[in-house]
């Protein structure tokens, strides 16, 4: 039941006009006569708050809202009740929705959907700091002022992690088409779940559409039980590999697969930016004020390759015809090479890829001076083939003795996994190497040969794309390393573009 417009509510809210209706409550714009402002106003419907424990619902909202103080968060204002029916008290905030930015624009800049991804997982970070988890995070319920800053809001069914029994068991809430797995099936709710639906959210900021759809929501959250999400970079080519990692791991299925916690998804997303941001040479919308504030030394990295690549774009069209020539008189597969963003070699079926971190990758030089170019090592997993992790230089391309091999290991993190494949994108072709595995602990094994290494896999000859097949035999290892064993004929280091594992299922 709605009220009539122009009703003042507690004698200080004139209810200006109505701006959205849901299943328990309706939404108005109104005037707060005390502070001359405009405000936006929930009131339930009178329906439901007959009900005690939708009544109950409704009063937790205001309460938990109430305690959040964040930038990215629609701020509780006041509470009151008009006729024995509550209302809450918000900030007014003049723009659109996020789902209604999406239909507008079909799908987002890369950077501005990452950009706004980090202003979501932050909002959310600060109501799990206080036990709050969200429960229905949607672009609908993510709000962008006329600034471009996004807002989240609507935590009506939000609840406490400390609460219990409001929430009967097995009752699925939120919206299906971005509702975790374990949402779906009744299960518990907890700040990963936000951290699901908020990949889904960033899937479709990216994509344009949500992954899933059905004859009806149960069938479309028995989908996210059960499939596997489309392949991102197969609908959106542009989007690259640490883009592409970090919506895998947020919508993983398996909750230690998944991030655990916002922290880690904010961590992963910041890095994500300045690498997308770099590849454009460019940052837009919201894109430029979350570079802004990032935290020092990543803002200084993003700053320093936006300004060389703009140093270098003009030397760039100049050399581009004479480069293209040569790659295409040299590689086979040239045409693809330098634009092709996803793993070496694609997941075949019933295969996908380990999302794995920034900072996965590692240096690995045993029997020399301990140090093989670490600086580098994250460019293996940048998604950008312009960039590589390098050896060491050897003079007449043989290992001093009594140094046998240097190479570069995958943590894949403590929940170990059974990779299958391991694709290797490099421009320095010929060279040998072995692939050993380690379950390791703090740390993989010191040296090489060591009982705690497991050779899985071999590259007899390495060439632009080589993939890898690994005898895990399901054995689940944390560390992966390409020992390189041999260089190529001619060459006195090995240069690696890109690196992927993955697994079955």
């Amino acid at each position: 039941m709605t009220i009539d417009v122009g009703t003042l509510l507690a004698d200080r809210y004139r209810l200006e006009a109505q701006i959205g209706s849901g299943g328990m409550s309706t939404v108005y714009r109104a005037f707060d006569t005390v502070l001359e402002r405009t405000v936006a106003i929930k009131r339930m419907h009178r329906e439901i708050a007959e009900h005690s424990e939708q009544l109950e619902r409704f009063r937790r909202e205001a309460r938990a809202v109430a305690q959040l103080n964040h930038p990215h968060i629609v701020q509780v204002i006041d509470a009151g009740e008009h006729d024995d029916t509550p209302f809450i008290v918000f900030e007014h905030v003049r723009g659109e929705t996020l789902k209604e930015r999406i239909q507008r624009a079909g799908r987002l800049p890369v950077t501005e959907a990452v950009a706004y991804a980090i202003e979501i997982a932050r909002a959310l970070g600060a109501a799990h700091d206080r036990g709050i988890v969200h429960r229905d995070v949607k672009p609908q319920n993510v709000l962008i002022n006329e600034e471009g800053l996004a807002k989240v809001t609507d935590f009506g069914i939000a609840r406490t992690l400390e609460e219990h029994g409001l929430t009967a068991d097995g009752r699925v809430l939120g919206t299906t088409d971005y509702v975790s797995p374990e949402q779906a099936m009744g299960h518990e709710v907890t700040g990963q779940s936000d951290v699901y639906s908020l990949g889904i959210v960033l899937f479709e900021m990216l994509i344009g559409d949500v992954p899933f759809h059905g004859e009806n929501q149960v069938a479309v959250a028995m989908k996210h039980v059960r499939e596997e999400l489309p392949d991102v970079q197969a609908l959106r080519p542009s989007v690259g590999a640490a883009l592409a990692a970090v919506v895998d791991r947020a919508t993983a299925k398996d909750l230690e697969v998944r991030y655990p916690d916002t922290a880690d998804l904010i961590a992963d997303l910041e890095d994500v930016l300045t690498i997308e941001a770099s590849r454009r040479g460019e940052a837009t919308g919201e894109a430029t004020a979350v570079l802004r504030s990032l935290p020092p030394q990543k803002r200084r990295r993003a700053n320093l390759r936006l300004r060389r690549r703009g140093l270098l774009l003009g030397a760039v069209l100049l050399v581009v015809a004479a480069l293209v020539f040569a790659a295409v008189q040299l590689l086979p597969d040239a045409t693809t090479r330098g634009t092709d963003q996803r793993p070496s070699t694609p997941p075949v079926s019933g295969e996908r890829t380990i999302s794995l971190s920034q900072n996965a990758a590692h240096d690995y030089d045993p029997l020399g001076d301990k140090s093989e170019h670490p600086e580098d090592t994250a460019k293996v997993l940048d998604g950008d083939r312009s960039t590589a992790w390098t050896t060491e230089q050897y003079r007449g391309g043989v290992f001093p003795s009594p140094k046998t091999g240097v190479g570069i290991y995958l943590d894949v993190g403590t929940s170990t996994v059974a990779a299958t494949r391991l694709s290797i994108a490099t421009s320095t072709p010929g060279w040998q190497a072995t692939i050993l595995a380690s379950a390791g602990g703090e740390a993989p094994p010191s040296t090489v040969p060591d009982p705690g290494w497991v050779e899985v896999g071999s590259v007899a000859q390495a060439t632009a794309r080589t993939n890898v097949a690994l005898r895990t035999n399901g054995r689940r290892y944390r560390y992966y390393l390409v020992w390189i064993t041999q260089l190529p004929p001619g060459a006195e280091r090995v240069s690696i573009e890109a690196l992927s594992l993955l697994r079955r299922g």
